[in-house]
């Protein structure tokens, strides 16, 4: 069975020089928006998708859920063999959310979601 990634296997969600404001200072809006963008960027090419969005918060989700409703209606025609498929999908197929903020400092928060 292939490993999932988690979110400490993924690549730095530190974004590259040039992001931040020279002299130490906070960044502005537009560049929290940036950096932001940015490290969506790397999670999308890593295979998450954007669940919603808003000026400095991102909530990502990797995986799809069970469609229990279509296992139900296999397991039923094919005189409940297929129930084991469906037991074994419901265990281990999970579906991982990931809140991503900045902050004011221009730092990202990364929150593990339900």
């Amino acid at each position: 069975m292939k490993r999932r990634r988690t979110v400490r296997d993924s690549a730095s969600i530190e974004p590259p020089p040039g992001y931040y404001v020279a002299g130490g200072g906070s960044p502005d809006a537009a560049q929290r928006a940036l950096i932001l963008d940015w490290i969506v960027s790397r999670r999308i090419a890593s295979g998450w998708r954007v669940e919603s969005r808003s000026e400095s918060q991102v909530v990502l989700v990797r995986g799809q859920p069970v469609n229990h409703v279509l296992h139900a209606f296999l397991t039923v025609f094919s005189c409940l063999v297929w129930g084991i498929v469906w037991a074994v999908l419901a265990l281990v197929n999970r579906v991982e959310r990931v809140a991503l903020t900045v902050d004011a400092q221009g730092r990202v928060v990364t929150v593990g979601a339900p």
